[in-house]
């Protein structure tokens, strides 16, 4: 069985280029999000392997999403998306418990290989 995912973005064809990279690797995506908050419902439904979250949405962003789940599920594995020139925020977002990051515009490999770093 693949590994299962969730993806997190507030842009719906930004949560579909990520889960045809995914899938194209072979990864399950049981989920999508909007929001910090649905992702943490989502994550509650699903239990997935890893979360791909983008920081910056609206209602609950990123960085809440991430300690709302880390804060219930201290394993998750998040990886955070952000626009190029959010530094600050990925520091935030990893202090959250957020496991790594990838930056926008995705490059299906740095994507793949960073998604393998966290659950192979």
């Amino acid at each position: 069985m693949g590994k299962r995912i969730l993806i997190v973005d507030d842009a719906m064809f930004m949560r579909k280029l990520m889960s045809d990279i995914l899938k194209k690797a072979g990864y399950e995506i049981v989920a999508e999000a909007g929001n910090g908050e649905e992702a943490f419902a989502k994550y509650k439904e699903f239990e997935p392997d890893l979360v791909t979250m983008d920081i910056t949405m609206p209602d609950v962003n990123g960085i809440e999403g991430v300690k709302m789940i880390t804060s219930s599920f201290p394993d998750a594995k998040v990886l955070m998306c952000s626009a190029m020139g959010q530094e600050g925020m990925v520091i935030d977002s990893v202090k959250a418990g957020a496991k790594g990051f990838i930056v926008k515009p995705f490059v299906a490999e740095k994507v793949i290989a960073e998604v393998q770093k966290l659950i192979g």
